[in-house]
């Protein structure tokens, strides 16, 4: 019996943690984008590219602060179907995420629809989006509305607002006092 029990908690400890998750990434975490490498590495947990994806309702993807961090504003039908990739994470990289993320006291990560480009391309309309975890900011400033909107992001873009690492940002400055609305 006591064998047979702790084969059951063995497996059931296994399932756990191999849990996916489905995440949308719109911004620096992208392939060749300046966070990308928390994907990667393997201390963080499993992160594996699925596909090139768009959201299926309009967002505002801004960019804001004086360190130009990109932003998925959550004003569905206002701004752009958002172009990102998908990718399966276990759920060791779901938690570092959130950290990254400021997940919830500054994103907000809740799931929506999203397209990937296989079935962008196909002409078959009635297969069904991919329930993906994003990260929005919600509770924001209504000024950022009035920023440019993107389809896509990249770091380098021909907006000319390169991303500011973390490591060379002042540590003092709080970039949710730019963005977040306190009332």
């Amino acid at each position: 019996m006591l064998y047979a029990l702790r084969g059951y908690i063995k497996k059931q400890y296994i399932c756990y943690r191999t849990m996916t998750h489905k995440v949308f990434v719109y911004g620096t975490l992208k392939k060749n984008e300046p966070n990308h490498y928390w994907l990667t590495a393997p201390e963080n947990g499993k992160g594996t590219f699925v596909s090139a994806a768009t959201t299926k309702n309009k967002y505002p993807l801004i960019i804001a602060t004086k360190y130009n961090i990109p932003f998925l504003l959550y004003s569905p039908g206002n701004g752009h179907h958002v172009c990102g990739e998908i990718y399966e994470v276990d759920d060791l990289m779901l938690s570092k995420l959130d950290i990254l993320e400021g997940h919830p006291d500054y994103y907000i990560r809740e799931v929506d629809d999203v397209v990937p480009k296989t079935l962008l391309s196909s002409n078959n309309s009635n297969q069904d989006p991919v329930k993906c975890w994003v990260y929005f900011l919600k509770n924001f400033k209504k000024e950022l509305l009035s920023k440019p909107m993107l389809e896509t992001y990249s770091s380098s873009g021909s907006h000319g607002l390169p991303y500011t690492e973390r490591s060379q940002r002042d540590p003092n400055y709080k970039t949710s006092d730019e963005v977040k609305n306190r009332n």
